[in-house]
């Protein structure tokens, strides 16, 4: 005796349990890397790192094996001599620690004004809002270079010059920092929380402390990352107004200084003061690519 509508259903569940698994494993090829892939990536990272490489093989030999014939592609035996030598020119340990309190406190500042400033834009409703920050942005646009005077001229009068905080003082917020954390905020910030939070009484030092720090914290990251990569590697405005207690670039720039100096020295110096990125990157370079795609997609 036939059941019929069950003989049915038992017919039509495998179809319907194996179009999911069709979906999944269709969508999992999608997002599988080829072999392709994996060599171009592969290729654009020795591109990326071969400039760092040869400076290492360059600081390890002496400047007639550089010279004499065809450029070595190995390292060789003398870069903690050249290294040595590098810290004998210039004092390179004290330049590092000038560096690293630079780079950590235009960090920490510039993480919580342009957190403050980008969450003000993307979420707070006040009267000029938009125009303010297209001012902002278009800031971008002029060069770095066209302020450096008047800067100058605000550092002699303020006292500050050969003092660590004239370079600490103009990195504590930037347009692109303020920019990068509006659009970051914008899309993982939802004002249901925002609303929410007020309905509950929270005032606003509350949202921002509460809610705002711990869903930023991914853009806070990368934000981080990039404004301590732009302090460690900035040299033109340091050589200018720090010139008496000089940070790692401008330290490094004094090495060999005369009529012939010597290469291998330089790239050996160079190497030391490029050793704390590659620490900061080795650490927390994930960071980046998740801190980038974590406001980027919405569920």
């Amino acid at each position: 005796m036939s059941s019929g509508p069950v003989d049915d259903v038992r017919t039509a569940t495998p179809a319907l349990t194996e179009e999911p698994a069709r979906r999944t494993r269709r969508r999992r090829d999608e997002h599988t890397a080829g072999p392709l892939t994996y060599v171009v990536l592969g290729l654009t990272a020795l591109l990326f790192l071969f400039p760092f490489y040869y400076s290492l093989v360059a600081g390890s030999h002496s400047p007639s094996d550089l010279y004499d014939g065809t450029p070595p592609l190995l390292p060789g035996p003398q870069l903690f001599e050249n290294m040595r030598l590098a810290l004998e020119q210039a004092d390179l340990f004290a330049a590092l620690g000038r560096s690293l309190v630079v780079a950590l406190a235009v960090t920490a500042t510039t993480i919580f004004f342009c957190t403050l400033a980008g969450f003000a834009f993307a979420k707070a409703r006040f009267r000029g809002r938009n125009a303010l920050f297209g001012i902002t942005v278009a800031t971008l646009t002029i060069p770095p270079t066209l302020s450096i005077i008047p800067l100058y001229v605000v550092m002699t009068r303020l006292g500050l010059v050969n003092n660590l905080l004239s370079v600490i003082l103009p990195g504590a917020v930037t347009a692109f920092g303020v920019f990068f954390m509006r659009q970051f905020i914008s899309q993982a910030l939802p004002d249901e929380l925002i609303e929410a939070a007020r309905m509950d009484g929270a005032s606003m030092n509350r949202t921002v402390f509460s809610i705002v720090f711990p869903l930023a914290r991914p853009g806070m990251a990368v934000l981080g990352i990039l404004a301590f990569m732009t302090a460690w590697n900035d040299f033109l405005w340091p050589f200018i107004v720090v010139r008496q207690s000089p940070t790692i670039q401008v330290a490094v720039a004094g090495i060999g200084a005369g009529y012939t100096p010597d290469i291998s020295v330089i790239l050996a110096g160079t190497v030391i003061a490029t050793i704390p990125l590659l620490v900061v990157t080795a650490i927390f370079g994930r960071q980046i690519v998740g801190g980038i795609t974590a406001g980027a997609v919405k569920g």
